[in-house]
């Protein structure tokens, strides 16, 4: 091989990598931006995610802070989440951008919404947690302990607390995407998934146990909703047989067209 012909094959990937760069840079100074913008609000934000528990405390309980830095960095640490869940639809565009023009259109018209989908699930996983977990999670915390024991809970120890929690529920969401990209992937087919269904709930609850914090109420809510967006991921993933059967027949029908087209050619 010449070497021109090697710096050839070079320089598409660096150009490449150039690109990648500059997007990456891009997302991560829109992340920047959108956290120096929302630091104004971190003490009001903190309070909005606090509120599950604060409202659920009993009277003379409160949350404290067992850290000296800790009123500082627990809000910092929750504007710069909040800054990256709000800049996710940003990011995922930076990443489309860049490796769209490898795609086909075929593969251009799935990706779009699969793309969208999958930000919409991922903040109804959040807003599920916040809304329905948090409440009866804590409901249950605050009431189970012993009468002397005051409910006094470490800020820091909160936020992580929540955070683990939107992050499992906001993934665990995705669960259609992911089945519907198996089934369309040719990984495996709808009726395999089917005649699984009882492992895979059993599988729910074991993901549930791992990712949660070890309780059975986080673990349960967890796990019924994954097995209820996996049924969700199975209807989908049928939309795949009747969209390849459909493409058959139009490609039959071509086909079919073509020929007559050919004999038609031949008669005098």
């Amino acid at each position: 091989m010449s070497q021109d012909s090697t710096e050839t094959g070079q320089a598409p990937l660096v150009a490449h990598l150039i690109e990648l760069r500059n997007r990456l840079l891009k997302a991560v100074l829109v992340i920047l931006l959108a956290f120096v913008g929302l630091y104004a609000f971190a003490n009001e934000l903190y309070l909005m995610v606090s509120e599950p528990l604060r409202l659920l405390l009993p009277e003379g309980s409160s949350l404290i802070a067992t850290e000296v830095a800790s009123p500082f960095l627990a809000p910092l640490k929750l504007t710069f989440a909040v800054a990256v869940l709000l800049t996710i639809p940003y990011t995922l565009f930076q990443a489309w951008a860049f490796i769209a023009p490898a795609l086909y259109k075929n593969e251009k018209t799935i990706a779009i919404p699969l793309l969208i989908s999958s930000v919409l699930l991922f903040y109804a996983g959040i807003l599920f947690a916040y809304y329905v977990v948090l409440p009866l999670i804590f409901g249950f915390f605050t009431t189970v302990g012993p009468g002397e024991v005051t409910v006094m809970t470490d800020i820091n120890n909160y936020l992580n607390f929540v955070l683990k929690l939107f992050f499992a529920f906001g993934v665990t969401f995705e669960i259609p995407v992911a089945t519907y990209l198996l089934i369309k992937a040719g990984v495996t087919t709808v009726a395999t998934l089917s005649k699984k269904r009882p492992y895979v709930f059993l599988g729910c609850f074991v993901v549930g146990m791992l990712i949660t914090p070890p309780d059975i109420f986080s673990q349960t809510l967890l796990a019924i909703p994954m097995w209820l967006l996996f049924e969700v991921g199975l209807l989908a993933g049928r939309t795949v047989k009747q969209e390849e059967e459909t493409e058959s027949e139009t490609e039959e029908d071509k086909n079919e067209d073509d020929e007559k087209s050919e004999v038609a050619k031949t008669q005098p």
